[in-house]
């Protein structure tokens, strides 16, 4: 089993990845990266980075299961209630207080927990028929599974049921799914009707759309400074003034060049507001 990797190899594994696939992972934070690049030559068996480089360069097939591994997945319903319970007391209806409709962008949506939550939280609100949600990752694979809208039982009910009870969710959360065959259960299409899923690379597709409402949760972790701050300009100029901007917990945007345009809506939970063009 290898152990560590050069930098130097890291450099040239993205390198091919830009030149062949024009990804490009040159920014992003080198140690997360190397555990990521680690854990695909140990599960795939692929002796050195040399190999999993001449994999890569010649299996198109490969690569997309390369960067599904990368690529950040893991996620969960109502992941931290208490942002979802500030979602619905104060940011939704502060927002629908000056707005008849919203639109919501769900940026690194992964496999798509995070859009059902949201699509289940403006329901029970009654205002789900207001809003046009965007749902982008930069893994195709990961966004098909989203849009299916699939997921095991057993993740239902140990861990996003109850973070549902937490939050304190009106209905039950199996009122929102159909159980299948094979121990999986399909979540009720009708939720996404207004759902917009693409594919959008947060390092270089750029701003494609306003919006009232952009959550970022636990994706820029994965960047170094350089990247996340470039990133942050693009959020700042998708936002319409007045909007809010949500990231993850361990994140933060307030050293960025566009820290002065947002204040601290809630320190806690992340939440800012854009205030500055």
């Amino acid at each position: 089993m290898i152990e560590d990797i050069e930098i130097s190899e890291l450099r040239n594994l993205c390198q091919i990845v830009k030149e062949k696939y024009n990804y490009d992972f040159n920014n992003y934070a080198m140690s997360s990266f190397k555990r990521r690049v680690l854990r695909v030559l140990e599960i795939h068996k692929i002796s050195s980075t040399l190999a999993l480089i001449e994999k890569i360069k010649y299996d198109a097939a490969f690569f997309k299961v390369f960067l599904n591994e990368i690529t950040v997945n893991v996620t969960e319903m109502f992941r931290d209630p208490s942002l979802w319970r500030d979602l619905r007391d104060k940011i939704l209806p502060n927002l629908f207080s000056t707005h008849e409709t919203i639109k919501i962008w769900h940026a690194g949506c992964s496999s798509g927990e995070e859009v059902y939550s949201m699509c289940i939280l403006l329901k029970e609100m009654g205002l789900l028929h207001k809003v046009k949600i965007y749902a982008t990752d930069i893994d195709e694979p990961i966004l098909a599974k989203a849009k299916e809208g699939k997921y095991t039982i057993k993740n239902m009910i140990d861990v996003n049921e109850k973070n549902y009870i937490r939050l304190g969710g009106i209905q039950k959360l199996s009122d929102y799914y159909t159980e299948t065959s094979g121990g999986f259960v399909k979540m009720n299409p009708s939720l996404v009707e207004n759902v917009v899923y693409r594919s959008h690379d947060l390092v270089k597709s750029g701003v494609f759309n306003k919006f009232d409402l952009i959550l970022c949760r636990n994706v820029l972790i994965y960047f170094n400074q350089q990247l996340q701050n470039d990133v942050f300009k693009m959020f700042h100029e998708s936002l319409f003034n007045y909007s809010y901007f949500i990231i993850g917990s361990k994140e933060t945007l307030i050293w960025s060049d566009v820290a002065s345009k947002f204040i601290i809506v809630n320190s806690e939970e992340k939440v800012f507001k854009k205030v500055k063009e």
